[in-house]
């Protein structure tokens, strides 16, 4: 879940020989533990006829991928950016002004930079990757060079990761729009790609230049919620029984029926709530809005007087109600307190409160990478999703959840083992897909993961920090995932 490989967009055919070693070397980079995620554009041509291998559009960066073919396979390769190369101590000359194979590459590597910041002047850090081949043991680069943007290297799934780490390194990821309008410009003919994959990539649905219209919309529609809760309590002084009042009435002759309504209720709200709500609630409420406080001190035997004859009816009312007020009165803190039930069921007081749930049948939409192949071929039975922002260690999280049925436990088992393959692809989050997060939406980046198999039904469960970063083995994050293996899902 939430580790979905970069996904390959053919537009043209590749110029090197090593071309084939670049496409499955990108193919393997995964989101999740190996924090990468984009768009590669294969064969696209940033400088009008001069195609690369590929330029990967990513959350924090860009790459351009250029393939150099070397005359023979090598064990050791040394290959400075400014002098000549040696492949096993022998020199390699590329043409007759070229400094080493790489001349040309680069040249074209400047020229494509240009173009990108051109129409992406926000596009954030660009690097180039040297892909030689057709086999090379070691590269040995130069530390000066390791310290900018160019990386020559073999195309393997542990060396193009290790690049595509140490060259994408914007702070924050840019936008869905952001990264529609790249692709857009960098290969026209490319497909449209949707939000939801665009999403499961990794991009990020606002960028820090557009949220200043999309973070209030959450925020405005807590609005309507707090007045919500004030009406529920605002019903309390509308049933203001000054019923209860009248047994402190029985000093009338010297006018202090008024004050007695003061000073009783002033302190019976505690004891009364836990009979007679109506009662205890009006008392409550009254007490402020009486001006005539001097005479209060005058009255205070009646009041105490009045105060035990409340208390001494509210006492007989629960005698005889008996377990049906019991009953009564406990409905009513069941639903104040049933958010909760999933925190203190979970483990070590970490809290959840739900943001999103939904279900339905289809499987595949919901997913991308290698799940959703598999979700295409076989189908389950429904998946339920939920959302849920924590609490862990005092520390905002935010966790998603997906549950996927199907018909038998071999497809079951099946589908378990690809989810929890790193690089398999996920399930995508539900509050993300639906703009339901309050405020800052998480980015599953670095998230600890869990899953769980219960016969035909399997479980996954992703938790990062909100705001990150997050590291898979993060104590914290890995006690929370294990906590949401219980949570309730309902769709």
């Amino acid at each position: 879940m939430g580790r979905g490989s970069v996904r390959l967009v053919r537009l043209a055919q590749q110029p090197s020989r090593v071309a084939e070693d670049v496409r499955a070397a990108l193919a393997s980079l995964g989101r999740g533990s190996n924090v990468v995620g984009g768009v590669a554009l294969i064969g696209a041509s940033p400088v009008e006829g001069r195609p690369v291998e590929a330029v990967v559009v990513m959350p924090k960066g860009v790459l351009i991928v250029i393939g150099v073919d070397l005359p023979d396979p090598a064990l050791k390769l040394e290959a400075p950016l400014g002098g000549p190369w040696k492949a096993d101590g022998w020199p390699l000359v590329h043409g007759d002004t070229s400094i080493n194979p790489a001349t040309d590459a680069l040249s074209l590597s400047a020229a494509c930079t240009h173009k990108i910041a051109d129409v992406a002047p926000a596009a954030g850090p660009i690097g180039t990757i040297i892909a030689v081949g057709p086999y090379v043991e070691t590269v040995d680069q130069p530390a000066a060079d390791l310290a900018g943007s160019v990386r020559v290297l073999y195309p393997t799934a542990t060396t193009m990761l290790a690049a595509t780490v140490s060259l994408a390194t914007a702070p924050r990821p840019r936008s869905v729009q952001q990264a529609r309008d790249l692709i857009a410009a960098l290969a026209p003919d490319a497909p449209p790609m949707p939000e939801e994959m665009l999403l499961g990539e990794g991009f990020s649905a606002y960028s820090d230049d557009e949220p200043t219209v999309i973070r209030e919309n959450p925020l405005v529609a807590i609005a309507p919620t707090v007045p919500v809760q004030h009406p529920g309590k605002g019903k309390r002084p509308a049933k203001p029984a000054v019923p209860p009042v009248p047994p402190a009435k029985p000093v009338p002759p010297v006018k202090a029926a008024p004050p007695v309504q003061q000073a009783t209720p002033a302190k019976p709200v505690p004891p009364v709530r836990q009979a007679p709500p109506p009662a205890a609630a009006a008392p409550a409420e009254s007490a402020p809005k009486s001006p005539r406080q001097s005479k209060t001190v005058k009255w205070l035997p009646v009041a105490a007087i009045g105060l035990l004859i409340v208390l001494l009816v509210a006492a007989i009312s629960v005698a005889s109600g008996g377990d049906d007020t019991a009953s009564t009165q406990t409905p009513p803190p069941t639903p104040a307190t049933s958010p909760p039930p999933p925190s203190s069921s979970a483990v070590e007081n970490i809290q959840f409160t739900s943001r999103a749930s939904a279900a339905d049948q289809k499987c595949a939409s919901h997913a991308y990478g290698d799940v959703q192949s598999s979700l295409q071929q076989t189908s389950c039975s429904t998946v339920k999703r939920a959302s849920f922002a924590s609490s862990i260690d005092g520390r905002a999280a935010a966790v998603t959840i997906a549950v996927v049925e199907f018909p038998n436990t071999e497809q079951a088992n099946a589908f378990k083992a690809i989810a929890d393959n790193p690089g398999g692809g996920g399930i995508l989050d539900l509050a993300t897909e639906t703009n339901q997060w309050q405020g800052e939406v998480p980015v599953f980046e670095g998230a600890a993961y869990q899953s769980s198999l219960d016969g035909k039904s399997v479980r996954l469960i992703q938790v990062v920090w909100l705001p990150g970063p997050s590291t898979p083995d993060d104590p914290g994050l890995v006690r929370g995932a294990k906590a949401a293996l219980e949570l309730p899902v309902n769709g």
